[in-house]
């Protein structure tokens, strides 16, 4: 089995609930950090959800703030990674492993 350290997604969430990252085919991935910012001056609201759970439910972020999650889950192949946001000025990078 090889395993390799990945950047899952980096990038603005949607308004709307959108994929962030399809598990590919074939593979396992593992969940380590999800960070989330506010980079803007009004606090905001976002939501994460793995294989269809949420994980974080509009959850509070304040203005120019940071949320750090661990969740340490195992998707199997084909399984995604959503969310969304308030305002597009909320930023992800969701970290992990995959295993292939």
């Amino acid at each position: 089995m090889a395993t390799t350290s990945k950047a899952m997604f980096r990038g603005a969430f949607a308004t709307s609930n959108a994929t962030l990252y399809p598990v590919p085919e074939g593979t396992t991935a593992v969940v380590t950090d999800i960070w989330v910012a506010n980079t803007s001056a009004t606090a905001g609201t976002f939501t994460i959800k793995l294989d269809g759970v949420e994980i974080a439910s509009s959850m509070a972020i304040s203005a120019n703030g940071v949320v750090n999650l661990t969740p340490k889950q195992v998707l199997g192949a084909t399984k995604l990674i959503e969310g969304s946001a308030s305002a597009n000025t909320i930023k992800i990078h969701i970290s992990g492993v995959e295993i292939v």
